[in-house]
């Protein structure tokens, strides 16, 4: 069948979304729009635009944030939304689903987080920047596995699944010490309240309601009485993930059945043809076999599936664009030399590839775990300097860990230490890593990722 116009149109844009680099790519665009506003003529409103106040009011309850809080606390709760399903997921049925399999990602996740954190520490120890220790434990899970994706086939399948299962349990890390470390004036009634239509959540898990609808609205009542009560709202947003359907309402047998029974009825009614109205029978038929589909679905894959382009390619860009923008000026370089910057350069650059390598190697000489098949230790120590790409979690634990001057200075060191680990760990392994031999089927075919970005 010829294309029609609209697909010749659309299909250069649809090769580049289905690319596992697309999601990296319009972070880095989305970055270096922001730092050209920010550093343009335009640079105050560029800023102000980000202040402007927008809210929702019910009676005599209201709800008002600027805009950049309308990012940080709403847009990028379907970010951890995001990432609680890929947690659930890989628990159940993953990388994380034994102890044997999770416990080298885990352990070397906890040495990438320890190390950055207490080399931190150790520079801003007693400063007004102590409280940002944060910020150099988190790897930016779409950078990273973008960085690896750039060595093609010669990366061994071990080493990606590394990185990806360490990164989630970094992920886990992160959001805990949100929750525990960056939290203040809790209200317990509020808090209270989240947690009461949050057991609903859970109640609707155990009674296998399957209505997206239903777990829409229960999670927004969630995530708006986790923001009053001064709990992180996004903390709920991964909650809720948790509550989400991951079983089949219908065997794979009885759905084989079924299909015969709906294609035999199909040729019943007369087969539907192309671009033309479906007759009532035709689609009737149809309905019910679409309605049989998805009951042998995995609602928590399905809904997985569904967010990967609205996060990578919407939610992810948009925050890069409201929280990369800094201002290269006089200030700027003093920043370099601030213990704060300094600290978070520091922690990602030099701190995850130590933790990382030196927590792994650990695990491996203790016999705690293995080395997944094909993976060397020089391979382990340049994806622990790949996972010094903090970038997106970096930035948004520093929003909450500083006020805007301290957190125009963690920018800086946000940027340069992201940038040079994952220059430096690419070269590493683009040195260590042996190239693949060519394929009778050629260059791999790009195809959409599962992790928030690239990831």
């Amino acid at each position: 069948m010829d294309a029609r116009p609209v697909d010749r149109i659309m299909e250069p844009l649809r090769v580049f979304f289905s690319h596992k680099l697309a999601g990296a790519l319009l972070l880095v665009a989305s970055t270096a729009l922001a730092v050209l506003l920010a550093n343009s003529p335009w640079s105050a409103q560029y800023f102000a635009s980000l202040r402007l106040t927008f809210g929702v009011s019910l009676g005599e309850v209201a709800l008002e944030k600027p805009l950049i809080l309308w990012i940080n606390d709403g847009l990028m709760g379907l970010f951890f939304f995001h990432v609680g399903l890929e947690i659930k997921r890989e628990v159940m049925q993953g990388e994380l689903s034994t102890v044997r399999k999770a416990s080298l990602p885990a352990i070397a996740a906890v040495g990438g987080m320890v190390v950055p954190a207490l080399i931190y520490l150790l520079i801003n120890w007693g400063g007004p920047g102590e409280v940002g220790w944060g910020i150099p434990m988190a790897t930016d899970i779409a950078f990273a596995l973008g960085v690896l994706a750039l060595l093609g086939d010669r990366v061994p399948t071990g080493l990606k699944v590394f990185l990806t299962a360490l990164a989630i349990v970094d992920d886990i890390g992160a959001v805990l010490v949100i929750a525990v470390f960056y939290t203040e004036g809790v209200s317990l009634i509020s808090l209270g309240l989240g947690g009461l239509l949050y057991a609903v959540a859970i109640g609707f898990n155990r009674l296998h309601v399957r209505s997206s609808v239903a777990y829409f609205v229960l999670g927004t009542l969630v995530w708006v009485a986790f923001l009053k009560s001064g709990v992180h709202a996004t903390i709920a947003a991964l909650l809720m993930a948790f509550t989400i359907p991951s079983g089949t309402r219908i065997n794979g047998r009885a759905l084989l059945r079924r299909l015969d029974r709906y294609v035999s009825e199909l040729r019943d009614v007369g087969v539907p043809s192309s671009r033309q109205m479906n007759t009532p029978d035709q689609e009737h038929v149809l309905d019910e076999m679409v309605i049989d589909i998805q009951r042998a679905g995995s609602p928590l894959l399905r809904l997985e599936h569904a967010l990967v382009p609205l996060v990578s390619f919407v939610v992810l860009p948009i925050f890069a664009f409201a929280n990369a923008g800094v201002a290269l000026d006089a200030s700027s370089l003093r920043a370099l030399v601030d213990p704060v910057s300094i600290g978070i350069v520091a922690g990602l650059f030099f701190g995850k590839q130590i933790g990382v390598t030196l927590f792994t190697w650990l695990a491996v000489r203790l016999r705690i775990a293995d080395l997944p098949e094909g993976v060397t230790f020089k391979g382990v120590y340049g994806v622990g300097m790949i996972a010094g790409v903090g970038f997106t979690m970096s930035l948004f634990v520093s929003g909450l860990a500083f006020d805007e001057q301290l957190s125009e200075i963690a920018k800086v060191g946000i940027l340069l230490g992201s940038v040079a680990s994952g220059v430096f760990g690419w070269l590493v392994l683009h040195r260590t890593l042996a190239p693949a031999r060519a394929s009778a089927g050629g260059l791999e075919s790009p195809s959409p990722s599962s992790h928030h970005g690239v990831a």
